[in-house]
């Protein structure tokens, strides 16, 4: 019977190891711990019932073995919630515990005597745990500093539920001997009550630092303040010899050096809730990005000047994104880290690589359990970005969502059919809502982007905020001329949603007009025979990819910036050229009107009106000083983007998230 009841206390560990680590997740996220808040999150209900079924496995335990035997086994909770949370580096501590709790069980089971729980003996105990409760409880109350709060509470809780075990114990002797009696329903009233009060100082415990803490303080004090009443006030020791207590105390100093490793480890790593922000220090933030350079994009453009532009101001910046030749590493690179997970070719694009989602999601699990950040802010809802989340939520860590999603960027990648395209893009909406749904906040790029989301289905709380540019980098470039007529620049991808077929055609209305195309794409075999059939091939040069220095004397060299893109949030590349000066000409869609103000810095045009577009293009390179008058107005536009207006705005949501009280400035929303 001994041993059915050791494997039944470690499935009861196992139990307990889970409902930390749902509980933890439900409490750290909420912006205080109030027990009818609690009760309306699902996480944290289901962890309640794993601690339920825990504590009723734990029970039958205490009834078939003596409380010394029975209670010890709770340590091994430390270690799974250590393999739960992907602790990979932390399995020699894991182990130590193990074996020292294994050989204390062995020890313990062969010498321990199952003794009755005396009322009095009942009592003495409940006067003892009422002083233990105290000293640790109030360390938790007065202390300013989370760690110590969370081993104070962690403690206080440790004890009230080692009195449970003693408890336990005590009503499941006498329901085996059928003796039941008035003593019994008060120490079912006595399990209740400490239950509480253990309860109430373990939330706190999850509410002030990671759960590994709490369950650490747990499975070490319960079974510390178990043991002792068993053998002080129980007399289970009567028969246990003089070495072999002696062999018990070094297993037990084992499994507790261990636990002390384990705990050790994780504080080389600042917790999340000591480097808050509301001392006005800076954060740790992880930026997930389903795209990064050298990936070139303005997705992947925009995850590096947000976290390089939030390092500048001093915050600790981590990036976590696929990398591009599918090997993982870690890099430090433009005063930032950028942990890059394993990835794979995919058959839609050669540039385009993912990574597997159960690869993603335990090495984000693990990445994120060990930089334990202050904030996450997810730039996309497909893998990196769906687990990156996932996995934020459930450690409690706040969340920040910026979407730059539309179905129609990736349905050139995949080659969706037409039929089968208004499907899958409602298909797409619905997958992105159900993802950022669990965001803390949402943005998108411009308001137009935000009405986007609104009409798809997500609900009306998602703000605009600009992506923003360094628009002195832009500005202070010097033109270089590359040919006699005047240019008009794209830059972009050539996918078929970019419609660059529209320009060439339109240049080739325009004489002595010449074009740049920067950029690679699934089309660019395709637009290159257009303009061999068009006759312009001595007019247009396709540049593909170029490096940033190659890519400033494209946008000071050009007269003008043309983007026909129908699927545009927000247009970096058009910004770019904005803040370099140039006049725009720009398509009638989604947000490109956003930015460009007919008749003062460029032209819109109705999408597939060629005849149109060549029209704009005329009327801005044909006279310089209308060309001049154009550009000058593009800077006093952009001006409103200037990234660390972005930067500031994005730090005021990020301490909405967190719950910090800040004035935040309005959205940009230019």
């Amino acid at each position: 019977m001994t041993w059915l009841a050791v494997v039944l206390a470690a499935v009861g560990a196992a139990f307990f190891a889970f409902a930390a680590r749902l509980q933890h997740g439900a409490v750290n996220s909420a912006a205080s711990v109030n027990v009818w808040g609690l009760l309306r999150r699902p996480r944290w209900l289901a962890g309640l019932a794993l601690l339920v079924a825990g504590a009723g496995v734990h029970a039958v335990a205490l009834g078939m073995a003596p409380l010394t035997v029975v209670q010890p086994v709770g340590v091994l909770a430390i270690g799974i919630t250590a393999l739960l949370d992907n602790r990979r580096r932390e399995l020699p501590a894991v182990a130590l515990t193990t074996f020292g709790v294994g050989a204390f069980v062995f020890l313990a089971a062969g010498s321990a005597t199952a003794t009755p729980v005396a009322p009095d003996a009942e009592m003495a105990a409940g006067l003892v745990v009422l002083g233990l409760v105290a000293v640790p409880g109030l360390v938790g109350v007065l202390s300013s500093r989370p760690g110590v709060r969370a081993l104070g509470f962690g403690a206080a809780g440790g004890v009230a539920y080692g009195y449970v075990s003693v408890l336990m114990r005590s009503v499941s002797q006498d329901v085996q001997t059928g003796s039941l009696s008035f003593s019994t329903g008060l120490s079912a009233a006595g399990i209740c009550f400490s239950l509480l009060v253990g309860g109430w100082f373990i939330q706190h415990a999850y509410a002030s630092g990671p759960p590994h803490l709490a369950v650490a303080c747990l499975t070490v004090v319960d079974p510390l303040v178990a043991v002792g009443i068993g053998t002080t006030l129980l007399g289970e020791a009567t028969r246990t010899s003089g070495p072999t207590a002696v062999a018990e105390l070094a297993c037990a100093a084992v499994a507790i050096a261990g636990v002390a490793l384990l705990a050790r480890k994780d504080s080389k790593t600042p917790m999340r809730s000591e480097n808050t922000p509301m001392n006005g220090r800076a954060m740790r933030i992880v930026v997930a990005a389903e795209t990064f350079p050298p990936d070139v994009n303005g997705a992947a453009r925009f995850a590096h000047r947000l976290a390089v532009g939030l390092a500048s101001r001093d915050h600790d910046v981590h990036v976590i994104c696929v990398a591009p030749d599918g090997a993982a590493r870690t890099e430090h690179v433009d005063g930032i880290t950028v942990h890059r997970l394993r990835s794979q070719r995919t058959p839609f694009h050669k540039t385009f690589r993912i990574g597997l989602p159960w690869q993603v999601s335990g090495d984000v699990r693990a990445l994120l359990g060990v930089l334990q950040p202050d904030l996450v802010h997810v730039q996309a809802h497909f893998v990196v970005g769906r687990y990156t989340l996932r996995h934020a939520k459930a450690m409690g860590i706040p969340t920040v969502a910026t979407n730059h999603f539309m179905p129609e960027n990736l349905f050139g990648h995949a080659h969706v059919p037409q039929w089968l395209q208004g499907l899958a893009s409602r298909w797409a909406w619905k997958d992105l809502t159900k993802v950022f749904g669990e965001a803390d906040v949402v943005t998108a790029p411009t308001p137009r982007a935000v009405q986007l989301l609104h009409e798809s289905g997500f609900p009306e709380r998602a703000v605009p905020v600009s992506c923003g540019i360094d628009i002195d980098r832009y500005r202070l470039r010097k033109p270089v001329r590359t040919g006699d007529g005047p240019t008009v620049l794209f830059v972009g991808r050539l996918d078929e949603e970019k419609r660059v077929d529209e320009l060439l055609r339109a240049v080739a209305l325009v004489p002595r007009l010449r074009a740049d195309i920067v950029g690679d794409g699934s089309c660019r075999a395709e637009w290159e025979l257009l303009a061999r059939d068009l006759g312009i091939t001595d007019r247009v040069r396709f540049r593909g990819f170029v490096g940033e220095e190659e890519l400033l004397d494209a946008y000071a060299g050009c007269d003008v910036f043309c983007m026909p893109g129908i699927a545009e949030l927000q247009s970096l590349s058009t910004m770019e050229a904005m803040a370099a000066g140039k006049p725009v000409v720009v398509a009638d869609a989604m947000a490109l009107p956003h930015l460009c103000k007919p008749g003062r810095n460029g032209w819109l045009f109705t999408p597939g009106d060629v005849k149109g577009l060549a029209e704009r293009l005329h009327a801005v390179t044909a006279d310089p000083a209308v060309t001049a008058r154009m550009g000058v107005a593009s800077s006093d536009l952009i001006s409103a983007h200037a990234i660390d207006q972005t930067l500031e705005t994005f730090e005021g949501l990020y301490r909405k998230a967190m719950g910090v009280p800040t004035l935040v400035r309005p959205a940009l929303v230019a």
